[in-house]
């Protein structure tokens, strides 16, 4: 049964501070693609002081990449502060530094995400405010920008009050995904959590019912969507990880007619979305008389 419990109230943060735009003719141009995949020109600090007083700052901080083998100075402190913030740390080459940032670097840079992120309770707050039930977008380590990117824009359209996406597995709010949601990531809020399944669980509490996308799930057409609503699209790779595979009240699938045996994350999201949607509007599936 669901849980009728009353969602928490929040106001989602807005901190655009903190921004550094390194200069851009320190990096090659042959660097370009793999500097736009960390999150683009403007989105990245560089240096250990920089970095150092953007994670004192909080609000976009994102992502630390450390150098491999890269210790002592201020090392220990920037990995104690992302520790403390909850910001991944990830360990990178010196040419993929060089990429991101220039070759000024030190040994570290950090990305900055395009947009604040929201907290779990301020979307449940959203479709509180609206008189809604809740409906949910949860993207369980999605690794693809333009992925992530088109699943956001996608919610947005179809009504969703929020997205909820883990902070150390998948793509953060970089440029990149800012850019293919086509604006929509600054209306759409986005949170970011410790652990998806901690993030579910709450979701339970608050009466949402947990989809999971999977090929193995019943029949998309067949399925009630018409309450709290909690869509989980696993992975481009891996689908949805065991423990959030458990966590789901029903998986969902589409039929796959041809030859090819599975859909782009991103495809797939748009279209259990809208039928999420449809069911919500009280829009008929069939049209009466035609």
């Amino acid at each position: 049964m669901r849980n009728s419990r009353e969602p928490g109230r929040g106001k989602p943060s807005r901190d655009t501070s903190f921004e550094r735009r390194p200069q851009r003719a320190h990096i090659r141009k042959s660097d370009d693609a793999a500097y736009r995949e960390a999150g683009g020109y403007e989105n990245v600090v560089a240096g250990r002081n920089a970095v150092i007083e953007a994670l004192k700052a909080g609000g976009r901080a994102d992502t630390v990449y450390l150098q491999k083998g890269a210790s002592g100075g201020s090392i220990g402190k920037i990995i104690a502060l992302a520790k403390e913030g909850g910001y991944p740390v990830k360990e990178v080459s010196a040419e993929k530094l060089d990429a991101m940032a220039g070759p000024a670097h030190q040994g570290v840079a950090l990305t900055l995400s395009a947009a604040a992120y929201a907290e779990l309770e301020d979307i449940l707050a959203r479709a509180e405010e609206k008189g809604e039930k809740p409906f949910i977008l949860i993207a369980d380590e999605i690794e693809d920008p333009h992925n992530l990117g088109a699943l956001i824009r996608t919610a947005e359209a179809a009504g969703a009050h929020g997205v909820v996406i883990p902070k150390r597995r998948g793509v953060g709010l970089t440029a990149a995904v800012f850019k293919t949601s086509a604006g929509a990531a600054a209306h759409l809020p986005v949170a970011r959590v410790a652990n998806l399944a901690s993030a579910v669980d709450r979701l339970k509490e608050a009466g949402v019912w947990i989809y999971g996308a999977d090929m193995e799930g019943d029949n998309w057409c067949s399925v009630d969507f018409s309450g709290g609503v909690g869509l989980i699209i696993g992975s481009e790779g891996n689908g949805i990880g065991k423990l959030l595979r458990e966590k789901c009240d029903q998986m969902v699938s589409l039929p796959m007619r041809g030859e090819v045996n599975s859909l782009n994350a991103s495809v797939a999201g748009g279209i259990l979305l809208y039928e999420i949607a449809r069911q919500r509007l009280g829009i008929p599936a069939v049209t009466p008389g035609r």
